[in-house]
């Protein structure tokens, strides 16, 4: 390769979305990528400037963004597939908090987040937003292990103080000055950054919300929290919080709905006054199809979502969700506004399209210029051989919905994230 350019250049079929309605497809095409990781270029053709640099070439393999999970709880992986008959509160207490109160031993967070960043790394996605727990040496353990892998992480040092165990509760200060010790230690810059976590309204008093505001304040820090799931919640909010006009207004009086960038995960019933103020202050929606099936809240409505002009992604929610495959949550996501689309025929469901946008483009935007195979996009990407998928005869398009419909991570031959390719 020509060192002197410090570029790299891919060659496969290419496939990508700029806008929700449609695919870009190039058939054999190139992606021209920078030194700094960025893409330069996607074409047809390589023009005579890249003449002499090399081309890494996949052959008649799919090169598509990589996934980007917008919701999940890191220390829930050994939980997965447990308890999926419970609703979201009992659920809660009987098998999350118990799991969670064990990253007080960095000997066992240390084992099982690195079973988790492993598996994020099987299954494609290369960013994501984290639950930790309220741990911070367990919090900066789990940060330095997506560091090691050069994936990228936003990862939340969990916030709370009431209705829950002891062994999960500290005080408002122990959690300033725990984030403060994460900030200094990882710093607010990279592809591993912290991210201001209440875990919901319930769990945190007013004085840890209005702690956890002025955090993110400070050091201009994003956001992350839980947003109407689940109708007894929703009720339980409203007791606790009775002078918020809707749940994400008690969030948004402590400056924790979009004064920093901020995603919701769920969102399954919000609407109304709710919803306004989500697009007003630009709060981002992570959808949790599994999740919401699972610890029975509801089916989000996404199309509406869409055509209001919010933003969505996906996320796999471990372990209320059973699946932390991205690829899966498309499929579920279809199935869901299709179940919305039974009940009434005026609402379409979803296409192939958006919920690959949803899923690359869309939730990308919170880590950056993330998710496209534009021009100064961030080269996030997944080379696909999909070819123990029998796809002679098929076109790209309908090759790349088979494998999101059939394959899994045995068909991811390379990962990169921000031009570097992730290896196990």
């Amino acid at each position: 390769m020509n060192s002197a350019s410090g570029k790299k250049i891919y060659r496969a079929n290419i496939l990508f979305t700029k806008e929700r309605t449609h695919f870009e497809v190039i058939e054999r095409g190139y992606v021209v990528v920078d030194d700094s990781g960025r893409v330069v270029e996607v074409t047809e053709h390589l023009s005579a400037e890249h003449e002499g640099i090399e081309v890494v070439d996949y052959g008649n393999r799919l090169l598509i963004p990589a996934m980007n999970d917008l919701h999940v709880h890191a220390p829930q992986y050994r939980n997965q597939g447990i308890a999926m008959d419970l609703e979201l509160l009992p659920w809660l207490q009987n098998y999350t908090f118990p799991e969670e109160m064990k990253y007080c031993d960095t000997k066992y967070a240390e084992r099982m987040y690195r079973r988790f960043v492993h598996d994020m790394w099987r299954f494609g996605t290369m960013r994501a937003c984290l639950f930790a727990t309220i741990h911070k040496e367990s919090t900066l353990l789990l940060m330095n292990i997506f560091k090691e892998t050069g994936m990228g992480a936003l990862v939340g040092k969990v916030a709370m103080n009431r209705n829950c165990p002891e062994g999960l509760t500290e005080t408002v200060d122990d959690m300033v000055q725990g984030y403060e010790e994460l900030i200094k230690e990882c710093g607010e810059d990279g592809l591993v950054r912290p991210i201001i976590t209440p875990r919901f309204v319930p769990s945190c008093t007013p004085e840890m919300l209005r702690a956890c505001g002025e955090l993110a304040a400070k050091y201009q820090l994003p956001v992350q929290s839980h947003l109407s799931e689940n109708k007894d919640e929703i009720a339980w909010v409203k007791e606790l919080e009775p002078e918020s006009t809707c749940y994400g207004d008690a969030y948004d009086r402590y400056g924790l709905f979009g004064q920093t960038p901020t995603v919701m995960a769920h969102c399954v019933w919000s609407d109304g006054e709710e919803l306004e103020l989500i697009k007003r202050r630009g709060v981002v929606v992570a959808h949790c199809p599994t999740s919401n099936f699972n610890v029975a809240s509801g089916m989000a409505p996404i199309r509406k979502f869409l055509d209001e002009g919010v933003k969505v992604g996906l996320g796999s929610d471990i372990s209320g969700g059973h699946d932390l495959s991205i690829f899966r949550m498309m499929v579920y996501a279809i199935q869901v506004s299709k179940m919305h689309y039974q009940q009434n025929h005026n609402v379409p469901f979803l296409s192939l399209s958006e919920v690959f946008w949803i899923a690359t483009k869309s939730a990308g935007s919170f880590f950056g210029r993330v998710g496209s195979f534009e021009p100064g996009y961030e080269f996030d990407a997944l080379v696909i051989d999909d070819s123990d998928l029998n796809h002679d005869n098929y076109t790209l398009l309908e090759r790349l919905e088979r494998y999101i419909y059939l394959g899994d991570d045995r068909q991811i031959s390379h990962r990169f994230c921000s031009g570097k390719e992730i290896k196990a």
